[in-house]
């Protein structure tokens, strides 16, 4: 695992060693061209200065002799004395020459700079021609002594940044240690928590840049902290439901043995039986809900046919016993909806049950296509919801004034959360005829 730390740390000296490296090549680079017009123009003062002191007669020039005469060259500096003087007569003869100086001609041109290699070295060589006296002035310097002087120069700028680099460095990671100091802090808090601990971070004192990762764990420990309530909750009132209907169960199964009566022993296996199915029923309904809880976001994509499925749950779910039909529509055959197939059933049992159940015996629930595209309806005509109760309907274990036996008070909480998570709604109004019209669209 890379430590933030640690690319920081590397980031921020290999940046640092860049810019010391591009300064340095900035600096040769400038301080060679500007060495170069400093010195060319002390070799132009050098030349010109001899000239006139030829031209003065401070400086002899008596090509009688046949002998070169030395050239005084005043002492400045260093560089001073690496400087080579040469004079020449026009005809090609050497007439004196500075100490040190070759005695090979500098330079062939007549005015100006020019550069030139003697004896395997390279020299710059400043000429100027006095026409009247018929002498040519050659002053030069060794291209060599200039590099050594550009060296020097970056070797005084290198040496001060071999001995502070490190201490850079050093300093560098102390900033990155507590420049993440806050992160660390936040590590250690969450390292030393208790997993039901799902308090909020403070985020006093905070770099302003970490505030938005608090910002995100503090809203999802406030999502699972709801999460965890709604799991305790609807834990409490599925035991709470549960334990109802196998009491009664218990009971009647007691009554059914004690009894020596065969209609009172009839009765409670009749109990019995709607027992057990209210309570198949209350347990598929959790594990419904189990199952839509841990559901990721559905995608939009899958497309199902209404009809098809209608008439399956319509065969399943109809009740001959209180002789309440199902009618599906025709229109649902002739239509498509976008939502999963899985979600679709499932809202749709939950619905079309609800309304058997509450429908009095001997008449229909109608599931038909809405004047809307994309919206199934499913009516009955059972007592319908209570206005006042209407916004709490999908509340779970929800049960109003007109309940029946066999309900829990889950199943419209189920088709709202599963419609929910498909992008769909359910809309519930009553009928003015009576009854409850569901309406599932998106």
């Amino acid at each position: 695992m890379t430590s933030i730390s640690r690319r920081l740390f590397l980031i921020l000296v290999l940046t640092t060693g860049l810019v010391w490296l591009s300064a340095v090549v900035w600096i040769f680079l400038s301080t060679r061209a500007e060495v170069e017009r400093v010195l060319d123009a002390r070799l132009m003062e050098a030349g010109r200065m001899v000239s006139s002191l030829i031209v003065s007669q401070e400086i002899s020039v008596d090509r009688a002799k046949g002998a070169t005469a030395e050239i005084p060259v005043r002492v400045h500096s260093t560089y001073d004395r690496q400087l080579s003087c040469q004079i020449w007569s026009l005809q090609g003869e050497l007439i004196g020459r500075s100490g040190g100086a070759p005695e090979e001609k500098l330079a062939e041109h007549a005015d100006g700079f020019s550069q030139t290699e003697i004896d395997g070295e390279q020299w710059r060589v400043y000429a100027v021609t006095n026409a009247e006296l018929g002498v040519r002035v050659l002053v030069g310097d060794n291209l060599r002594i200039r590099d050594g002087l550009v060296n020097d120069v970056i070797r005084g700028l290198l040496l001060p940044a071999m001995l502070i680099l490190p201490a850079l460095a050093g300093l560098i990671w102390l900033s990155v240690r507590r420049g993440l100091a806050p992160l660390n802090r936040i590590a250690h808090d969450l390292e030393h928590r208790h997993a039901s601990d799902l308090r909020p971070i403070e985020d006093v004192e905070t770099a302003k840049e970490i505030v938005p990762v608090l910002q995100s764990l503090n809203g999802l420990f406030a999502r699972v902290a709801g999460l965890r309530e709604r799991e305790r909750n609807f834990t409490a009132f599925a035991a709470h439901e549960l334990r109802t209907p196998l009491a009664g169960l218990k009971t009647q199964a007691q009554v059914a043995l004690a009894s020596e009566d065969r209609a009172i022993r009839d009765q409670a296996l009749r109990q019995i039986m709607v027992g057990v199915d209210r309570t198949g029923r209350l347990v598929r309904q959790l594990l419904d809900m189990s199952a839509i809880e841990a559901r990721e976001q559905e995608e939009r994509g899958a497309i199902v046919l209404p009809g098809k499925i209608l008439r399956s749950l319509a065969a399943e779910l109809a009740d001959p016993s209180r002789q309440v039909t199902i009618d599906i529509a025709p229109e649902l055959d002739r239509i498509e909806f976008a939502i999963e197939p899985e979600t679709f059933t499932l809202a749709a049992r939950n619905l079309i049950e609800n309304a058997v159940n509450h429908s009095p015996s001997g008449s229909v629930v109608r599931c038909r296509a809405g004047a809307e595209d994309g919206v199934v309806v499913i009516e009955d005509e059972g007592p319908g919801i209570p206005e006042d109760e209407l916004p709490r309907v999908t509340e779970r274990f929800f049960r109003g004034r007109n309940k029946v036996s066999v309900g829990s008070g889950l199943g419209l909480a189920i088709v709202e959360l599963a419609l929910g998570r498909s992008g769909w709604r359910l809309k519930l109004e009553n009928r003015d005829a009576g009854g409850l019209r569901a309406i599932i669209a998106q």
